[in-house]
């Protein structure tokens, strides 16, 4: 019988260290202290899914305030002995060029088979271990990376689609006499593991198909930041860690007449690596008087409630968002989200306030909206409402499972609607009003909103129809910034734009 030990993970997002960015206290979480975990040996691989390079304060700062984020990461992932990892859509954010900076100074190979143009990544390995064990290890990524991302990030960048390529990369693999094969995908699950039932029709998560129609040993899955362990489909065995390194898989394997796995979920804990920590250090350092610089002062403290109370009552976090978009780009209206947590900015508003409010490196856009299309935008928004057997207002389903997606909801400032929340699902919208007038049919508006969202990204499709007015290149925490500390003296704008009828 032969071993094998993974540890694996997946959409760290920049959760370096043990480090709550939003109030500075230390937490139980962090790859730092995920790597103190690891115990390598000849028979040991260590395994990232993707989304590492994008997502916290932390990563802001390398890469808008330092020339090498990409190498510091890349030596954060060689501490801790990775020998293979694969991309994610977020990888993309800071362009082909930040990519290629991380993979080239990184020890573990990238392997994204279904990704051409960017120098370092492969699509397969093999690699025989201490033991004599063949292993065979393909990447893919989510081809959705091709709609979320920005045009000038994917310049001389080809996806296609991550099922076939890892059909053909499995192909590849068999062909070298592999006794295992894995696939490291950066997509989830678009079928619940239990039952089998469709919990998506778009294809962004394809690993339910990989395991059911293609006969890979293990699918290390990832992207959904949904933890999963122990999962078994059609004879694959599947597992995938939750988010921002609270923790990480550890897989052991046996072959002998076949392949068994047993995975278990190992908390980051508390212990933090004292080599990352040497590495690290010095940046958080300058990272927290950077946070901590106050740029300006609102005239009311921006607090997040309930989610489900933010989106119907309306936000002044939303709306002071809003408010830098429209006049960042002089758009009739403006559209915004809110991550699953939310920050919040305090009257003497700092940097460190902003990044960890605003997280995502989007940028902006402006499209050309008909009365219709914005009906059809607005009417997945009121998706996101559901009425309880009280009578009372809830989340709906489909926005928490399989995993929360309060970012999805967006919050528009500049026209005044109202959802009838009582009404089927795609007829809910029952007012659209611009000016104190109800929107006519032949109406074209300007709306500003993300890059992310304009893609037609978290069900908003029909932004795929709109024509492109103006692309703005800054990051939307940078515009937040400036326009703070150009305003100085800011009031918040507190008018409530929709209402709910139910």
């Amino acid at each position: 019988m032969k071993k094998l030990k993974i540890y694996y993970t997946s959409d760290v997002h920049g959760a370096f260290s043990p480090t709550d960015y939003a109030t500075g206290s230390r937490i139980a979480a962090g790859l730092s202290n995920c790597i103190a975990g690891f115990k390598k040996d000849g028979d040991t691989l260590i395994i990232d899914g993707g989304d590492i390079l994008q997502g916290s304060p932390f990563t802001y700062y390398l890469y808008s305030q330092t020339e090498h984020g990409g190498k510091t990461i890349a030596a954060l992932m060689n501490i801790g002995g990775y020998d293979f990892v694969t991309l994610g859509n977020h990888d993309f954010n800071y362009g082909k060029t930040a990519i290629e900076e991380y993979l080239a100074a990184l020890n573990a190979k990238c392997l994204c088979a279904n990704v051409r143009g960017i120098r370092g990544v492969e699509g397969t390995a093999v690699i025989t271990m201490q033991s004599g064990l063949r292993v065979g290890l393909a990447g893919v990524t989510t081809h959705y990376v091709s709609i979320f991302e920005k045009r000038e990030n994917m310049r001389g960048i080809t996806v296609t689609d991550a099922f076939t390529a890892a059909k053909e990369a499995l192909s590849e693999l068999k062909a070298r006499h592999t006794d295992i094969n894995i696939c490291i995908y950066h997509g989830g699950y678009e079928r619940d593991l239990a039952t089998g039932a469709l919990l998506s029709s778009t294809d962004e998560n394809q690993g339910y198909r990989i395991c059911a129609e293609l006969d890979y040993d293990i699918l290390l899955a990832g992207h959904q930041h949904m933890a999963a362990e122990n999962k078994r489909v059609c004879g694959t065995f599947t597992c995938q860690p939750a988010d921002k390194a609270k923790e990480y898989i550890e897989l052991d394997i046996s072959v002998e007449n076949g392949v068994s796995a047993v995975s278990r979920i190992c908390p980051a804990g508390n212990n933090e690596s004292a080599a990352a920590h040497e590495l690290l250090a010095p940046y958080e350092e300058r990272a927290a008087v950077w946070f901590d610089t106050p740029v300006g002062h609102l005239d009311a403290e921006l607090l997040p409630d309930e989610h489900i109370k933010m989106a119907a009552n309306g936000s002044l976090i939303a709306n002071f968002f809003n408010q830098v978009q429209l006049e960042a780009t002089g758009a009739d209206i403006s559209a915004t989200s809110l991550g699953n947590t939310v920050k919040g900015l305090n009257r003497d508003v700092t940097i460190r306030d902003i990044v960890s409010t605003y997280i995502y490196p989007n940028t902006l856009k402006t499209l050309c909206v008909t009365r219709a299309q914005l009906k059809c935008a607005l009417e997945r928004s009121a998706e996101y409402f559901a009425i309880d057997a009280n009578g009372k207002l809830k989340v709906s389903e489909s926005f928490l499972t399989p995993i929360e997606q309060h970012f999805n909801y967006d919050y528009f400032s500049g026209i005044e609607a109202a959802f009838d929340i009582r009404r089927r699902v795609g007829d809910r919208v029952v007012s659209v009003k611009y000016k104190g007038e109800e929107l006519s049919e032949d109406k074209r508006l300007t709306l500003c909103l993300n890059n992310y969202r304009a893609s037609g990204a978290g069900g908003y499709d029909i932004y795929r129809q709109c024509q492109t007015v103006r692309e703005l290149p800054t990051e939307i925490a940078e515009l937040i910034i400036a326009y703070v500390d150009r305003h100085r003296n800011i009031t918040v704008d507190k008018h409530k734009w929709l209402k709910l009828i139910y």
